[in-house]
């Protein structure tokens, strides 16, 4: 058997019993298990909540492998569409073990989708022709039947949840970003709870860090001090993985021994600074009151300086309704986004570390109105993996006007337009049409601009008052300007009345 080199997956655990932390939640998941084997529980699914790297995945895993059953597994790098989820779950109706024996009780087959949370996408259900097309493999003008990113990947998971006789398992590091953005988050996550279990899961404490740290370094023949672990121990914020990781790396400088200098080398040089997810990291940030506060924050949040700038620009007109304040956090913003660009030359430390802090401050410390409920930050939509809420032909669009490239339309101008556009921006309005037909955008890409949802009644209605008064508007579209001025350019000709008279429209003489 081939040596596993990356040791997360080398120590891995196989059983339940190899499990550190998160006692509970792991009791409960096989409980609920054990009512598969008897037949079928209430809730057919469980949800496992909690940061990365404290095992959520790998103790379903496990469990699955004390009691024998197999596991059909989905993550975030897999196609999750609609077709993707449905033929998981057709394999985990028909998956059986080479040894299955008959005798024993029913065997299962344990589908699990891990990193849900990045399942992009509404609850709109695809084609249903064209989804058993795909699922057959065939092909459509000798190009097969396929679908793109996660399209209709959520729906069909909606699906499988009320329909499964498989045991299943989603697992995900913030809920929020299942629920999705807008107002219409509460209505989603309560489809999808009538269906699963939702566990939280923990941080592991420094007592189960300390034993994985021992465990691992005697199977790897590596003597260690006592203090040496500790120190490890104190700098890791409760990740498990990390921590198996971060033995790897200092493994490669020890020389038959690890020692107290070695593990506070590897932390002055700053491998991996403690860092806390975005949306629990936004929560705090936005309530900082002091730039001292605002930075500690900002720090932990596990975003580069640049995606924070991103982040918090698309936040901003959501949760702060003051216009002045906006205008002010917008102010700082843009600075921020100055100083990045100060990274290509030779001062690119300092840039990355000011842009980080303007961003926060410009979230935090601008607002003088404390926020007194439960903050929703929302995931940026031009952000968003193989996004579908601004088709291609709208970036085209953009980009043809300006002469300017789609990935600059795309991370500079969607976010600035989207915010003037959508209702759910302070200062968007979806019925103001001047920007949109400037660059000659029909009236669905008008309301997808805003983000706006195209089944709707109300969008219907602005998409057909656009198109009316765009076909009674007088704007000519930018690529036509062009042309007018290339005509205006030519020297003039004398015009022959007969010529006139007798070339059909669409034909010139030659002689």
């Amino acid at each position: 058997m081939a040596i596993v080199s990356d040791w997360t997956e080398r120590y891995r655990p196989k059983s339940e019993s190899h499990l550190e932390g998160n006692e509970a939640q792991r009791r409960k998941i096989r409980d609920w298990l054990n009512q598969w084997q008897d037949g079928m529980p209430k809730k057919k699914a469980l949800l496992l909540v909690g940061p990365p790297g404290v095992g959520k995945t790998t103790v379903a895993r496990a469990v699955a492998q004390d009691m024998g059953w197999s596991v059909i597994e989905l993550n975030a790098s897999d196609a999750r569409n609609a077709a993707a989820i449905r033929k998981a779950a057709t394999q985990g109706a028909t998956h059986r073990s080479l040894f299955h024996n008959p005798n024993d009780k029913q065997q299962r087959t344990l589908i699990l989708l891990d990193e849900v949370d990045h399942l992009s996408g509404g609850l709109k259900k695809v084609n249903q022709d064209k989804l058993n097309k795909a699922l057959m493999g065939e092909e459509v003008g000798g190009n097969p039947v396929t679908f793109s990113g996660d399209s209709g990947g959520k729906a069909e998971l909606l699906r499988l949840l009320n329909e499964t006789k498989q045991p299943v398992i989603l697992a995900c590091n913030e809920v929020m970003g299942l629920w999705g953005k807008g107002s219409s988050w509460r209505s989603t996550r309560d489809r999808f709870q009538k269906h699963m279990i939702t566990l939280n899961f923990e941080r592991a404490n420094d007592e189960a860090l300390r034993r994985i740290a021992r465990r691992v370094l005697k199977s790897e023949d590596i003597e260690f001090e006592a203090q040496a672990v500790e120190k490890l121990v104190e700098r890791n914020p409760g990740d498990l993985r990390a921590l198996v990781r971060d033995l790897q790396v200092i493994s490669t400088t020890i020389d038959g021994l690890l020692t107290t200098e070695l593990v506070e080398s590897f932390i002055e040089s700053g491998e991996r600074d403690i860092s806390v997810e975005v949306f629990p990291g936004l929560d705090k940030l936005y309530r900082c009151s002091t730039a001292s506060e605002a930075v500690l924050a900002g720090r932990t949040i596990d975003k580069s300086p640049n995606e924070l700038l991103n982040w918090i620009h698309w936040n901003n007109p959501s949760l702060i309704s003051d216009r002045k304040i906006l205008r002010r956090g917008n102010q700082a913003l843009s600075i921020s986004s100055k100083m990045l660009s100060a990274q290509y030359d030779n001062t690119a430390h300092r840039s990355w570390y000011w842009s980080g802090q303007l961003s926060g401050l410009a979230a935090s410390v601008v607002n003088k109105n404390p926020f007194a409920e439960r903050i929703y930050p929302s995931y940026p939509n031009f952000l968003r993996r193989n996004s579908t809420n601004i088709r291609p032909s709208i970036i085209e669009q953009l980009a043809k006007g300006p002469g300017i490239s789609k990935s600059t339309v795309r991370d500079e101008m969607l976010p600035i337009l989207t915010s003037l556009l959508s209702p759910n921006s302070v200062v968007g309005d979806p019925n103001d049409y001047s920007i949109s037909m400037s660059y000659n955008l029909s009236g669905e890409e008008h309301a997808t601009l805003a983000g706006l949802t195209l089944s709707r009644r109300s969008t219907k209605d602005l998409i057909s008052s656009y198109n009316e008064e765009k076909s009674r508007s007088q704007i000519i579209p930018i690529e036509e300007h062009v042309e007018d001025e290339l005509i205006d350019s030519l020297p003039e000709t004398k015009n022959d009345s007969k010529d006139d008279e007798s070339t059909p429209p669409g034909q010139m003489k030659l002689f």
